[in-house]
Parts: structure tokens; sequence; C-alpha cells
């Protein structure tokens, strides 16, 4: 087995008179997640009760999500899901969620943009309505995140959890507080001492406890497990520890609404950063999920993975042709992507060589280019972690590894209004001048 060291398996156990009200703790017992129907090793297969459990107890190897999905016609089921709210929960059919989880108080993300991004198109040579952009700078509080966290959300409430809580790199620790606030659960969320600004006000406005942890994520994500399994943690759901095989299963949601958008067709080529890995390892399972149902044709398509070079433990790992994935120090621009010890690395390399993809990178200098490119030719101001993503499809292009004559979807995870550091220096006023048509002319702008 190729995952060693991973923290202990950690259980929560939550007292039905301590269980949040409505909850499924709260009444007989048992836990309504909809078509989830257990827990299953990623690495031996064994399976577990639906519980807040993330590691298997015989060789500590991830947990994930295991289903009795839809059977039957799949145009009945791409009617149901058309004909259901413009958000993730069009989708419950295929999640841990109650059928009733639209009528809960949540933040009700997803059914972001898929933008036609033929001016970048042009500029990267790829041709015409063959580059998509997925932007889901749109989501309530301008990330990805917000999928994930909604889905962890309710098997908190199914758990009969009072806290939500995380480790993260800004983005998530704005996520949960938002969803906890709507939600009236409390908050308590951990992230580095060093982050953007923009990410410390955004989840600090929710009114949680934000607490900053001298270190990098790894630090902080490290004293999360500590706490998990002491009693100061009692009755917390971290999302993306003990809740993180509900958590992850949101990530999904981006490939549903991409083929969805696409008219039910897979994409050929899909671009994607890599922060934990995570991400990439979903929406690679909700194509085969997709494909399963009947839902969309089966065809090969290739997964691409993007790093920022400052942080590349993957791409390091990938062009070497190893399968183990060496830790690395962050030291990027790309904060929301610098996980030196990504958990689900090894999954990734599985994924981009099964597919035909690939694992690339681009340094600091790249990912501000790719930032400003996107902006100049699509209006879509991207974070960090989108130009990463844009930076590593050109480099991709220029080496022959990515098609341009394919359809290829290229991730936007975030808003660059929460890393305006990174563009700062170099997106300042054209000109000062006077209040004069002279002036406008003397400067040149007429």
């Amino acid at each position: 087995m190729r995952r060693k060291g991973l923290a202990s398996m950690a259980v929560q156990t939550v007292s039905t008179s301590d269980a949040a009200p409505g909850t499924a703790a709260d009444t007989t017992g048992k836990v309504d997640l909809g078509p989830a129907s257990a827990l299953s090793c990623r690495e031996c297969g064994e399976r577990f009760p639906l519980g807040p459990i993330f590691a298997c107890e015989h060789c500590f190897g991830p947990l994930e999500i295991a289903y009795d999905l839809p059977s039957g016609d799949p145009e009945a089921l791409r009617k149901r899901i058309e004909a259901g709210p413009a958000n993730i929960w069009r989708y419950a059919p295929l999640l841990p969620v109650p059928a009733d989880v639209a009528d809960k108080p949540n933040l009700n993300p997803g059914w972001t943009k898929l933008v036609q991004a033929d001016n970048l198109a042009r500029e990267l040579g790829v041709e015409p309505g063959k580059l998509f952009v997925k932007d889901d700078s749109g989501n309530p509080t301008h990330s990805f995140k917000d999928r994930v966290v909604a889905q962890a959300l309710e098997a908190a409430r199914a758990f009969g959890f009072t806290t939500l809580s995380c480790s993260s790199t800004g983005n998530l620790a704005g996520a949960v507080g938002a969803a906890a606030a709507r939600a009236g659960f409390r908050s308590c969320v951990f992230i580095p001492h060093d982050l953007e600004q923009g990410k410390v006000v955004m989840a600090a406005v929710y009114g949680g406890e934000l607490v900053g942890i001298e270190g990098n994520y790894d630090d902080v994500n490290r004293f999360c497990s500590e706490l998990i399994g002491d009693p100061l943690g009692e009755g917390w759901g971290f999302v993306n520890v003990n809740l993180r095989p509900y958590y992850a299963e949101g990530s999904k949601t981006l490939a549903y609404e991409i083929c969805e958008q696409l008219g039910w067709k897979l994409p050929d080529q899909i671009v994607i950063p890599i922060a934990s890995g995570s991400q990439l390892t979903k929406i690679d399972k909700g194509l085969q999920e997709l494909i399963k149902l009947g839902l969309v044709e089966d065809k090969p398509y290739k997964i691409f993975g993007a790093q920022a070079e400052g942080c590349s433990p993957v791409s390091a790992a990938f062009k070497a042709g190893h399968d183990v994935v060496r830790p690395q120090k962050p030291n990027t621009i790309a904060k929301s992507l610098a996980i030196g010890n990504p958990a689900d690395g090894p999954y990734v390399l599985d994924i981009a060589r099964r597919t035909g993809g690939a694992v690339e990178d681009v340094n600091d200098e790249q990912v501000v280019d790719a930032i400003k490119l996107l902006a100049r030719t699509e209006g879509i101001f991207a974070e960090t972690a989108g130009g990463v993503t844009v930076g590593v499809t050109k480099k991709l292009i220029e080496a022959g590894l990515l098609d341009p004559s394919l359809t290829t979807v290229v991730l936007n995870t975030g808003d660059g209004l929460k890393t305006l550091d990174a563009v700062a220096d170099t997106s300042q006023a054209t000109a000062v001048i006077r209040p004069s048509l002279d002036a406008f002319r003397d400067a040149g702008l007429a």
C-alpha cells in the first residue's frame, strides 16, 4: 500500500441529548444520506457503516462513499435532474444527502457558468468553440469550496454535530464560516498565519472563530487531526478531516454540471488545479458515474493536473515516473494550492496516467501572466489557482500534450478579488490626468 503515515482514524460520537434538532441522530439514530449506503476503503475495499470516520481501521486507507445509485431509464433521470433547482441539489439522487436537502437552510451553491472562451482560444491556438472555462467564482463565497462544504454540512446535520470546523488555505475557511452562519451552526476554523488579507477578512466576517496557526497548511492540518482525537473536539465536524468522505463528494458536481452544460457530453480534455488532489479524483469519479448511469456516452477523456512550481510534489512525481509523492515545503503565490503533502496525490497520478493526461506546473510569473490573460480575453478575474490552470493549459498546448482541436474545459476555482496582491503591482491606473480634454490628449489616450 502506498499511503503510509496517515493520521489515525478518528471516530466521534454525539449523544442524542447534544444532537442538533431535526437530525437523524436526534431522532431514530439512523442516518439518512439518500443513496449513500456505506463507507468503502479505497485501498482494501473494506466497508463500514456511514459515520464521521475517514480512514480504514484495517489498512488506514482513505474512505469514500459507496452508493445505491438510481437504476432504470437514463432519460427519465436526465429529466428529473433538469427539472431540479439551479444549484447542486439538482443532483441530489447522486449525492450523500437526504431527499429534502433543498428545503433546508444552506447556501445552495453550484450551477455556475461554463464560458465558451473563444477569445482565450484564439490566444492559445485552440480551435473556435472548443475551449471552455468552468468559472466557479460565481459561488456564494466565490470559490468551489461552497460545493464541498454544502455536502459536509448535510453530514454534520445527520451526525448531530454542533460546531463546523476545518483546516484551510483560505477559501474553505470562508465557505465554512458562511455555511455555518446560514445553517445556525457554530464555526471555528484554522488557517496558516500568513494568508492573503482578503481571505482572512472573508473568513472572519461571518462571526465564527478564526484561528491562525504559526506554520503552513500541513502544520494546520496536523493540529486539526490532534484536536479531533481530544475531548476538546467532541461534537465538532471537521469538514475536510472526519467528514472528508462526504465533503469530497461535492467536487463531483463540477463533473455533473460540465457534462450537462455541454449537452450531456463528456469533455475530451479537462485541466484541474491540484491542492490536496481531492477535486481531481472526485471529478473523475463523477464522470465515471455518469457513464455508468448511461447519462453520457462512454468515450475516452483526458484529465490534466495543474500545480504551481513552488508547490509541485505531484507534478514532480509524474515527471519522474514515480508512484510515491514526496512532500515539499510550499513557496508560491498560489497559496490556495500550497499543500506540500497532498493526501490524494498518488490517486491523481493514477488518473492522469490512466486517462492519458499529465500533471504540469508553472512558476509564479507565469501564474500572474495567465491571470491577466484570462481577464484580458474573457473578462474573468481568476484567483491564483485559476492562473495556474490557465498557465498550465498554455504550457500543455505548447508542448503538444493537449490537443487544440478537442473540447477542453479549464477550471477557475475562485475569484481574483481574493488574491489582489498577486497582480496589484502590474495592474494600476493607465494614467492620472487633470480633468480636461487637453490633458487627455497630452496623455496619448485620445
